[in-house]
């Protein structure tokens, strides 16, 4: 992913306005060399001054789009189960995956309807597909045939999907 500034950030939101996108807490590191650009195909990030609101933003064909993200509030997990991200399908220990909730761009999201999907919980899917990260406890290992590049476009196409039905209102 290109590098991007706050400003550019802050003007990608679409389901959010223009006062709550100003008020949003950038990630840390940003301005520095915090933010591993290369190993990223999308933004994520939990709001550090609001811990239930993630932000997501992408690459888009007119440039980055930004959705607004509720997360779960944090649960004690018992049983030990499986659940798999939806975008970049990695499997974790059920902690590993949450329910995000996002409200729908322009009148519909203001009316109160919302798009959820299963997530990786830390937003780090690209780590994951690049190896970078693994998932804290693996129940069960499935290995795959695709590329690295064909993951990161099945991935891809998965969160551009999720994002076209917030920005589609």
């Amino acid at each position: 992913m290109e590098p991007l500034d706050e400003r550019t950030i802050r003007a990608s939101f679409v389901n959010c306005s223009k006062g709550e996108a100003s008020r949003i807490r950038m990630p840390a590191g940003l301005a520095g060399a915090g933010v591993p650009w290369g190993d990223l195909d999308f933004l994520g990030w939990t709001d550090p001054g609001a811990p239930l609101r993630a932000l997501l933003v992408a690459p888009g064909a007119d440039g980055p789009i930004g959705v607004v993200l509720r997360r779960p509030e944090a649960r004690k997990v018992t049983a030990m189960r499986s659940s798999m991200c939806r975008v970049c399908l990695t499997e974790h220990a059920s902690s590993g995956v949450a329910l995000f909730v996002a409200p729908l761009a322009g009148a519909a999201g203001r009316q109160g309807n919302t798009v959820g999907e299963y997530l990786c919980a830390d937003l780090a899917c690209s780590l994951y597909l690049r190896g970078k990260r693994q998932p804290r406890m693996r129940l069960v290992r499935h290995e795959e045939t695709l590329s690295l590049g064909q993951r990161i476009d099945r991935a891809m196409g998965n969160l551009d999907a999720f994002i076209g039905r917030i920005a589609a209102g």
